[in-house]
């Protein structure tokens, strides 16, 4: 497959990933001159006509789809029985592979990922696209930590068949919504229930349910309820769990309804970790009966009916007595149907207000408001942390604001106990990347950060704003600073310098005097530098060492020697040789001793400047002279 070209255009580079139902591979389009990722269908599935039909159909539909949080698809083929989806080239990481390595992640760090995945989702079931597959494995993490959801319309295709296929799972049965695992009927609330398996995942670094078999595992999802995370990772906020859990509901009745209120859960999660806001969803026992609304007549109607039928029942002949007596009971009668009337309406026709926005208030100025428009307010004894809203202030409110609430009804508010105190863990040593998963992990946030050049390796932290061991608040920003390696410059030029002048520019620039060595130049004057190491301009980091090599100027010549040549005479057995030099008005004696005929003739080295006399004597008797220019 490695060198093929899909649809004239996708040029296969190399294998980077596949399943149970397909291969993906790194492309490049050669009409845009861009990567892309080619997921090709594996040959088992091509021979079944129905599956590739929808197959086709619905990665058709998934090409539909844009949203920043879905893996983006370009083109959908088909050639020599190959059947492929052209999709965005997301350089980055699986969840899998980010919890593998990680473990259980921080708990806003999950928080924002879980949203990502719920909003893909949530316009994914807006364009009546069901994934039924989510799970970590499709959900890729690029470097800046956006979320990608992958694999939009294969799952759908693949709904239809059983649990296995010519033995591959299909999907991920670890994943699974109990409906999927009995092969039953699925729709966005299995995807519910599998972004709720993925939340379980990101918080506790483990899937809920383990098995030696797919079908063990499917069975549990089935009878099996799922360890509690918190048991697990005591750090998971109980609105978390309670989110996590009601989304992995068995019943679907009693998963949230839509997608759109798992964002809204999660979003209040994060005002208040431990909050009692996720409510499970109510059912009707089938005995329960609708009670039409009671319905009352006019009391004066009542009445008069009442006085017509006593007349009419009257008998001939009745006493004046008997009368007063009938209409005394009846006006009795009447008033009691009045005094019901009344008591009923005083129930059933209450007085319903707008509930004003509280949040935020004191709890002395919250009562005032709701007082206002006819509201009481009932203060909940648990108080909890909460880093936006100061202590003393209503963090919560139920009913939530601009809802409409009979006055009968009480608010029920939290109050907050302001910033939980956190200690600051240590984040100098560490890497970048890191760090905002260690401040995370301790209610931290990450403030500005900035960077200095420095002897430490490139991205370790060298300084933070507050000291580790300290304690503050939940939520307080830590500034930091990381190294940007040794500061780099271009190398300076010293040829021609003098040592010293070396020496001081040195101490400027922060770089250390290595080597000096020497050697003769005909250019460079004696004590100045003739080259260097590293050479001038050259990047360089700080504290780097510099050797040099020094001039010792120019190389001498030896002089060329001179020598006078004396002929000595052979009559005589032993002689005195006696040599003067006369230059200019200066005489002096160069060479005295005393030779033998044998030693002629005698080479006596001699030196001078200019024109120069030297006159020989044998035995103090003048001998011969000789005239050098020098």
């Amino acid at each position: 497959m490695i060198g093929k070209v899909l649809g004239g255009r996708y040029e296969i580079l190399e294998k980077i990933g596949g399943g149970g139902m397909a291969l993906v591979y790194k492309a490049k389009c050669r009409l845009l001159n861009r990567y892309v990722a080619v997921k090709i269908l594996r040959s088992e599935f091509t021979g079944d006509e129905e599956f590739v039909k929808k197959f086709k159909r619905e990665s058709q539909a998934a090409a539909s789809l844009s949203h920043p949080n879905i893996v983006g698809i370009y083109d959908v083929g088909m050639e020599d029985d190959i059947y492929y989806i052209v999709m965005e080239y997301i350089k980055g990481q699986t969840l899998k592979e980010l919890i593998k390595s990680k473990g259980a992640l921080g708990i806003e760090f999950a928080t924002n990922i879980s949203l990502q995945i719920a909003s893909a989702l949530e316009h994914a079931h807006a364009n009546h696209i069901v994934h039924r597959d989510i799970k970590s494995h499709n959900i890729m993490i690029k470097d800046d930590n956006t979320v990608k959801v992958t694999d939009f319309g294969i799952a759908r295709a693949v709904s239809s068949t059983t649990i296995t296929n010519t033995g591959n799972i299909i999907g991920s049965v670890h994943y699974f919504s109990p409906e999927q695992a009995r092969g039953g009927y699925t729709d966005e609330k299995s995807d519910i229930y599998s972004l709720g398996v993925v939340m379980y995942e990101l918080v506790t670094g483990r899937i809920p349910f383990e098995g030696e078999t797919p079908i063990s595992v499917a069975l549990k999802h089935i009878q099996e309820e799922p360890e509690r995370p918190r048991s697990i990772n005591s750090k998971i906020p109980k609105s978390l769990e309670d989110i996590i859990l009601k989304a992995m509901e068995k019943d679907v009745n009693q998963r949230y309804g839509s997608v759109t209120e798992i964002i809204a859960d999660l979003k209040q999660s994060l005002i208040m970790p431990n909050g009692d806001f996720v409510k499970k969803n109510k059912i009707l026992d089938e005995n329960t009966k609708i009670m039409e609304p009671i319905k009352y007549t006019d009391v004066k109607e009542e009445l008069e009916n009442k006085m017509v039928t006593e007349e009419k029942t009257k008998k001939s002949g009745s006493s004046k007595k008997i009368t007063v007596i009938a209409i005394l009971s009846g006006a009795f009668l009447a008033l009691m149907i009045f005094a019901g009337y009344m008591f009923l309406n005083s129930i059933f026709n209450v007085k319903v207000v707008r509930v004003p926005n509280i949040i935020g208030y004191s709890e002395e100025d919250a009562r005032k408001e709701l007082e206002s428009v006819g509201l009481v307010m009932d203060v909940a004894e648990e108080r909890v942390f909460n880093k936006d809203v100061p202590e003393g202030h209503v963090v919560i409110q139920d009913p939530k604001p601009d809802t409409q609430n009979k006055v009968t009804n009480p608010v029920r508010v939290i109050i907050s106990k302001g910033p939980k105190k956190v200690e600051v863990p240590n984040i100098v040593g560490k890497n970048f990347d890191e760090v905002d998963i260690i401040l995370e992990s301790y209610g931290l946030e990450e403030g500005e950060v900035s960077q200095e050049y420095s002897q430490f390796p490139s991205g370790v932290v060298i300084r933070q704003s507050i000291a580790h061991g300290l304690t503050v608040d939940e939520g307080t920003r830590i500034d930091y600073v990381i190294s940007g390696g040794p500061e780099k410059f271009f190398m300076t030029d010293f040829t021609g310098a003098t040592m010293d002048e070396v020496r001081n520019q040195l101490i400027v620039l922060d770089l250390i005097l290595g080597d000096v060595s020497e050697e003769h130049s005909d250019e460079i004057p004696a004590g100045s530098v003739i080259r260097q190491s590293p050479k001038a301009g050259t990047e360089v980091s700080k504290k780097s060492v510099v050797n040099f090599v020094i001039s010792k100027g120019p190389k001498e010549e030896p002089a060329k020697k001179t020598y006078l040549s004396v002929d000595l005479p052979k009559n005589l057995e032993t002689m005195k040789v006696t040599i003067f030099k006369i230059e200019g008005d200066k005489s002096s004696l160069i060479y005295e001793n005393n030779h033998s005929p044998s030693d002629s003739p005698l080479k006596i080295e001699v030196n001078g400047t200019g024109e120069v006399l030297f006159e020989v004597y044998i035995n103090n008797s003048f001998h011969d002279s000789t005239i050098y220019h020098f």
